[in-house]
């Protein structure tokens, strides 16, 4: 004969299932990465005591300020993520909660996705000393460009390699620098005819390029939004969609004119 159960007892009953869900969900990981803001890296400069840019077969010029190329870091491929991680990850301004698809590729090892991020950098570098000599009018069969920041992964420095050499070789193309003595940051893939492309974690590397004394931070147009959202103060957005786009905003910037922004 079955009793009948009090109400209470019901809803405990009923309880039970649901909670123990949430500690599942609480303690198993979840298909998220983990990001926040990494390291800098002046391309005008050196990295690891190596010159970052060194061109030879053209007059090269000495430069001043700063050319900040910016990184986000995040936790591993293999890392579990439970939902503690992300609950607080989620409320933090310095942390950002991204699909673990969209920064891994799945189904691939550690040592491959290492070797996919330095083929993009390797891709990315040789593309950027293309834009770089296109937009200078030099023959590649002339000058002669090497880079160097192969432990940094991945396409969204090739902007700033490519504003680096211009800068080595022609600066502002009035005697000055490109960068008019400042520290400036920013992000971006670069295709060979000069298009800027859009790259991820940008709300994290405009903190990077903050803490790292940058005032001016460089951002494909179409990421402005993202930019603004977790904006330093005293950080100034400019929006670029090319090399050439860059190239006259720094060089407005430097003369007090007229320059674009978020």
């Amino acid at each position: 004969m079955l009793s009948r159960l009090t109400r209470p007892r019901a809803l405990a009953l009923c309880a039970l299932p649901v909670v123990a869900l949430f500690v599942a969900a609480a303690v198993a990981p979840l298909p998220f990465t983990l990001a926040q803001p990494g390291s800098t890296s002046d391309v005008l400069g050196k990295h690891k005591g190596r010159q970052v840019i060194t061109v030879s077969g053209t007059p090269v010029r000495a430069t001043e300020g700063k050319l900040l190329m910016t990184t986000i870091v995040a936790t591993g491929p293999r890392t579990d993520v439970d939902l503690g991680d992300v609950v607080d990850s989620w409320f933090r301004g310095d942390r950002a909660v991204l699909p673990h698809g969209s920064v891994y590729p799945p189904g691939k090892s550690d040592a491959e996705i290492e070797k996919r991020n330095i083929g993009q950098m390797r891709e990315s570098q040789n593309t950027a000393v293309e834009a770089a000599l296109g937009y200078l009018g030099k023959s590649p069969e002339q000058v002669k460009v090497d880079l160097e920041l192969a432990d940094v992964g991945g396409p969204s420095a090739g902007l700033f390699f490519a504003l680096g050499i211009v800068d080595k070789i022609q600066g502002d193309g009035a005697g000055g620098d490109l960068t008019g003595g400042r520290t400036v940051a920013g992000t971006g893939t670069v295709e060979a005819d000069g298009t800027v492309g859009a790259v991820g974690g940008v709300s994290l590397k405009t903190q990077a390029a903050h803490r790292d004394g940058a005032s001016v931070f460089l951002v494909p147009k179409d990421e402005c939004g993202d930019a603004q959202a977790e904006k330093p103060e005293g950080l100034r957005l400019v929006p670029v969609t090319s090399l050439q786009d860059a190239v006259s905003s720094l060089r407005a910037l430097e003369r007090g004119k007229k320059v674009p922004s978020c």
